[in-house]
């Protein structure tokens, strides 16, 4: 953040607010009205850099939010429960040998510098931090931060133009508001266990808290827009993003089907519901999975496993055909496909038109050449265990940097550090705060 550059001391307490945000203005203005080619390079390739964001989530949809922004270049300041932290640190085994992280935690955490500072008793230091803070997010069911003055209402007087960011279960108004908000609980009432799972089995969850993901990703996106209105408007504001209506909101065409044509949908596996083949087929050795999304796809699908004459069968020639006849075609491809390894057959589609891949374990998956070749596997030094691997940013720019540089922090790693550096703590002011159970 701007302020950053300033003495700590000119942002401390409600007092000088107004003067240290006079002085935040006009080094933006300074910074934009600036020659892009006198830029340094990390403001030219880090986007976010000098926008510090006051994290208070833990789990999964919230940190995930923020690790994506730090990728950018923000500053994001972790706020932990002192003695305990994220819950995520404890959702092993397995757990890292010497901090005993669980890996569960690496996964959503790094570029982040974790303070300790207990909510009740600290609310003195959040508020300092948070007028010195461009974005808040927080993951607390609705109603919680209120209690101890650090809701949206209370927050945006410390510093009106604070962008406050809450992620919950279901939202800040509705039946369900003071519901706690769980992955898995959200995609059940939202419909996608429903619409997840083999034809005839049980409804099944994605192995991986997709909703919470797709919620944090949500979240980002919003205070990136958020971040750009106040440019114009000199204004915070605050976002709402729940768990429920990203859940709906990633039914797409499933949702649409039954809002315009009243079509409830079924679970069909891996298979899709208009388009055939679209499937996995079990191999000698695995799964592969295949489609063919148009009628010349599948002329050149039969023309490899040499059953040309399936191609001009009047039952499958067209895609409308297939999907009637989807059950005769479905087992014959399977039998032909169950005659070689997966390994085999993608030699053989090599070049195909139509999309194929093979359904790899997760093992497999970081020993592709693909993966290995674009090095989306990141290594990082680690305070107590000498490194960690996390899987680094998908996106790339040409102009812009987004990366992984620092491993998830220790719990409270950055409290003296943080207190000191950007509110001017002294030695003796940090070891009273501490003996008072406020910080670790």
């Amino acid at each position: 953040m701007l302020s950053q550059r300033l003495h700590p001391l000119l942002c401390r307490g409600f007092v000088n607010y107004r003067v240290c945000q006079s002085l935040r203005n006009f080094a933006a203005d300074a910074g934009e009205n600036n020659n892009r080619d006198n830029a340094t390079a990390d403001e030219r390739h880090h986007p976010l850099k000098g926008v510090r964001i006051l994290d208070l989530t833990r789990i999964i949809a919230g940190p995930y939010c923020t690790m994506v922004l730090a990728d950018l270049g923000a500053e994001v300041i972790k706020v932990e429960r002192p003695h305990f932290g994220d819950e995520a640190r404890k959702w092993g085994p397995p757990f890292l040998e010497h901090s005993k992280d669980a890996a569960y935690f690496l996964a959503q955490n790094r570029n982040k510098q974790s303070v300790c500072i207990d909510l009740k008793r600290g609310r003195a230091l959040l508020h300092k931090l948070a007028e010195i803070s461009d974005v808040l997010v927080e993951n607390y069911v609705p109603g919680t931060l209120d209690r101890y003055d650090l809701g949206y209402e209370q927050m945006k007087k410390v510093n009106p133009k604070l962008i406050y960011c809450t992620l919950s279960g279901y939202g800040s108004v509705g039946p369900y508001a003071k519901r706690p908000g769980y992955d898995v609980i959200a995609s059940s009432v939202g419909g996608l266990l429903h619409i997840t799972g083999e034809k005839e089995g049980p409804p099944s969850k994605v192995g991986v808290a997709v909703t919470d993901v797709a919620t944090g990703l949500y979240a980002h996106g919003a205070i990136l827009a958020a971040l750009y209105q106040r440019e114009k408007t000199q204004r915070g504001q605050k976002i709402d993003v729940d768990l429920l209506s990203t859940c709906c909101s990633l039914l797409i065409n499933v949702g649409s089907n039954y809002l315009n044509a009243g079509t409830e949908a079924r679970r069909w596996g891996t298979a899709h519901s208009s388009i055939v083949p679209y499937q996995s087929f079990k191999t000698k050795d695995g799964y592969l999975t295949l489609g063919a999304g148009s009628d010349a796809q599948f002329v050149e699908l039969c023309r490899l496993l040499e059953v040309e004459p399936v191609a001009e069968d009047p039952k499958f020639k067209t895609n409308k055909d297939r999907v009637q006849n989807r059950e005769e075609l479905v087992q014959l491809l399977e039998q032909i496909l169950a005659q070689d390894s997966s390994k085999n057959w993608m030699k053989r589609f090599e070049g195909a038109p139509f999309p194929v891949g093979p359904v790899n374990s997760i093992s497999e998956v970081f020993e592709d050449e693909h993966i290995q070749a674009i090095g989306l596997v990141k290594t990082l030094p680690h305070t107590r265990d000498g490194s960690v691997k996390v899987v680094g940013p998908p996106v790339v720019y040409s102009e812009a940097r987004n990366d992984a540089r620092t491993a998830p922090p220790m719990l409270g790693e950055h409290t003296d550090a943080v207190l000191s550096d950007l509110l001017g703590y002294g030695p003796e002011e940090l070891a009273s705060l501490r003996e008072q159970g406020i910080i670790q």
